[in-house]
């Protein structure tokens, strides 16, 4: 159960955060103003509110281990939203720090 929850927040951190950030973008690269970006502040907030959810005590390790959901969950937002197409090399790469997220944060250790 612990490893789902994990991945649930993880999931979420990553759509508060990748949302944010876009919501930032639209409101000042394409114009669409103060709320946008207010929303955006919000959203990046929440994201900071939902990594302290993590199971795991460690902060960096719960940070590094995002890095690589945030890596692979950026190219899903802009396939979903902005009609980016990854290719072999962006799909490589997101695998990659996908089994990195794994060795970080699912590997067995020691008490």
């Amino acid at each position: 159960m612990t490893i789902a929850k994990s991945l649930i927040l993880f999931a979420l951190a990553a759509f508060a955060e990748i949302g944010g950030a876009w919501l930032v973008w639209q409101g000042v690269r394409e114009h669409r103003g103060w709320a946008w970006i207010g929303a955006g502040v919000i959203a990046l907030g929440l994201y900071g509110f939902v990594a302290t959810l993590q199971p795991d005590a460690h902060f960096g390790r719960i940070l590094a281990a995002y890095g690589g959901v945030f890596v692979a969950g950026s190219l899903l937002w802009g396939m979903a939203v902005d009609g980016f197409r990854p290719d072999r090399y962006d799909v490589i790469g997101a695998v990659i720090c996908l089994v990195g997220v794994a060795v970080i944060m699912y590997s067995p250790r020691s008490a």
